[in-house]
């Protein structure tokens, strides 16, 4: 057996981060009376909002925003990019009770705690992750998956964001693996993928959508249960 060692990311590979996003956006239209203040398209401001929330992360990840800066004026620039003019007190509100209800809700991507029983009798199974302590434990403890992985290393502690190299090297020597036998799952070709690229490990990309690109990847899956195939 060629790995032993399976590295994931958590968010849109394991947790639905667009369905559990959508809900709690809904909730929070519904709760704060969005209509009232002028954003009378709940599908606008949950589109604008995963766009802007996109562009903060790639943001974040490059050193050019702070993680206070992402976690609380997103609001501010989704309500900007609507042309809405709003309080200080209802953006601050907004990010607050998205970062209170969003880690508490429970959709994986199909047959996650299938394939995950089935890996980890083979292998030895971690995370790897760009997210936050306080929001990623809570969604891995929500959804049940916690008790899957050995070690949850998470770029704020370690110090180096995903793609840089050194997140994953760093990975490799916290549990003791080597590149050659070790592989990295995840959603995104310029984080995960060419991340561990760099690092000398294998990769899958996890591509449920089936975008179309030219990147080199080890494996390619639409589906968390297509990993049986070969693992």
């Amino acid at each position: 057996m060629k790995y032993k060692h399976l590295f994931f990311d958590l968010d849109h590979t394991l947790w639905d981060f667009e369905r559990n996003c959508t809900e709690t956006l809904t909730e929070l239209y519904y709760h704060f009376g969005l209509e009232g203040h002028g954003i009378v398209s709940l599908e606008t401001f949950i589109k604008t909002y995963l766009h802007r929330n996109e562009i903060m992360w790639e943001q974040y990840r490059y050193g050019n925003i702070d993680r206070d800066t992402l976690r609380n004026k997103r609001f501010d620039f989704v309500l900007y990019d609507l042309e809405i003019e709003a309080s200080p007190d209802l953006t601050r509100a907004l990010s607050e009770e998205y970062i209170l209800r969003s880690p508490y809700k429970k959709n994986l991507f199909a047959d996650t705690h299938e394939v995950l029983t089935y890996l980890k009798e083979k292998y030895v199974l971690h995370i790897i992750t760009n997210g936050f302590r306080e929001t990623q434990f809570l969604k891995m403890d929500s959804t049940g998956i916690t008790g899957y992985f050995s070690e949850v290393i998470l770029s704020e502690e370690v110090g180096w964001k995903k793609p840089d190299s050194r997140i994953f090297m760093y990975s490799l020597e916290k549990v003791g693996a080597v590149a050659a036998e070790s592989l990295m799952v995840g959603d995104n070709l310029d984080v995960d993928i060419a991340g561990a690229r760099g690092a000398g490990i294998d990769q899958v990309y996890f591509n449920p959508n089936r975008i179309r690109h030219r990147a080199e990847t080890t494996f390619e899956i639409g589906a968390l249960v297509e990993l049986k195939g070969f693992l």
